[in-house]
């Protein structure tokens, strides 16, 4: 075997100057470590926006709805009035672009990643999947409506109803005035033309020249005057079985219902009897 010479290897020592290279090298890595080390930590371990909750009771109008989204979303007032008429809703198209009656009452999440579009089609997605139902369309059907028309009377009887277990006997006058061609005659629909809530209805106000005058119109209101819950929608689909075709309620929890005028009359009088006996125990307004 052949052997050849080799030189012996030579060993690369560093220099001052290089060993303060790399000791300043590893500093600086471990001094990134150390800094980005909880930054990193903080940013996995941070929790998860948790969601604040949003109200619509029952019976609000859409104006409501809107002031209630730019409130609680910290916008500019009319945000979400705008949004609406942009945000391509999917409403009935009985509806032409108009939410009232169908942004939903419910409790609805919000973070501060929503927008007002975004909430108001969760709303209509909510009352499409609520109203939507074949028990609805069934029940409008048998009472010859459309669904939409059957939102507008349940909106009436949210309206209307003093109570819950009301709303039935409140359904059932609609439908027996709709029946007979009588004017529904219903003050809510006066109060959503004025923009307005009150019990005091003036003969004056019976006779403004508006399509939710149901005094002078005949049928239903063009569209819901409200958001109608599922009790409202339970009630115009199936109202309780009765002759009424009138109603008024004399003081709260006291509703009475009249199947003749002259009946209704005495009714009305003991109203009359009830709101004068109260106003002079209040006292003189000052």
């Amino acid at each position: 075997m052949r052997h050849e010479y080799r030189p012996p290897r030579r060993r690369h020592r560093l220099t001052r100057r290089g060993r303060l290279a790399l000791f300043l090298g590893m500093l600086l890595v471990i001094g990134t470590a150390v800094t980005l080390g909880p930054l990193l930590r903080d940013e996995e371990e941070e929790p998860p926006e948790q969601p604040r909750a949003l109200v619509i009771p029952e019976g609000w109008r859409a104006p409501q709805v809107y002031a209630a989204i730019d409130r609680e979303l910290k916008l500019p007032a009319g945000s979400a009035k705008a949004a609406a008429v942009t945000a391509q809703l999917a409403l009935p198209a009985e509806a032409k672009g108009n939410p009232e009656g169908f942004l939903f009452p419910a409790s609805y999440p919000v973070t501060s990643r929503t927008t007002a579009a975004e909430l108001l089609a969760y709303m209509v997605r909510t009352a499409n999947a609520k109203l939507g139902t074949r028990v609805v369309a069934d029940g409008a059907k048998a009472h010859g409506m459309t669904p939409y028309q059957t939102a507008t009377l349940a909106s009436i009887v949210e309206a209307e109803a003093d109570t819950r277990t009301d709303m039935g006997k409140v359904a059932r006058v609609v439908h027996n005035r709709l029946a007979r061609s009588m004017p529904l005659q219903m003050d809510s629909t006066i109060n959503y033309a004025l923009n307005r809530r009150t019990v005091d209805t003036k003969i004056s106000d019976t006779r403004i020249d508006h399509p939710f005058n149901t005094y002078r119109r005949q049928g239903l209101p063009p569209t819901p005057i409200d958001s109608p819950g599922l009790q409202a929608m339970a009630a115009a689909v199936a109202p309780t079985p009765g002759d009424w075709l009138y109603f008024v309620t004399v003081k709260p929890g006291d509703t009475r219902f009249s199947a003749t005028y002259e009946e209704h009359k005495r009714h009305v009088a003991d109203f009359n009897r009830a709101r004068a006996a109260a106003a002079a125990a209040a006292g003189p307004v000052r």
